[in-house]
């Protein structure tokens, strides 16, 4: 499974343990987000992410964000695209 992974200035540290814990499970990721927290424009990532999904090229998508709204309605505009704030593991679950 290929999952490909996109973040802002707010989540660098974030996302490298999310890639370390799932390519200790075998999955294959594609990064598409900043490993520094200098500011930068979240839909240049959320967009990335969202495209290689919808493309196939990716099986899901993880997004990173500060509030996460912003970079989930940025995907949402991507067609074929459902992207949910998941703030626990019932909503993870939910959303699915």
């Amino acid at each position: 499974m290929k999952i490909s992974i996109g973040n802002d200035h707010a989540g660098p540290d974030y996302k490298h343990a999310i890639i370390d814990f799932v390519k200790t499970n075998g999955y294959e990721i594609i990064n598409h987000g900043t490993d520094t927290i200098d500011s930068v424009d979240y839909p240049d990532f959320g967009h990335k992410v969202a495209t290689d999904v919808g493309n196939g090229v990716s099986d899901f998508g993880i997004f990173i964000c500060g509030s996460g709204n912003g970079i989930a309605m940025s995907a949402n505009k991507h067609e074929n695209i459902r992207c949910a704030l998941c703030l626990t593991k019932e909503i993870a679950v939910l959303a699915r």
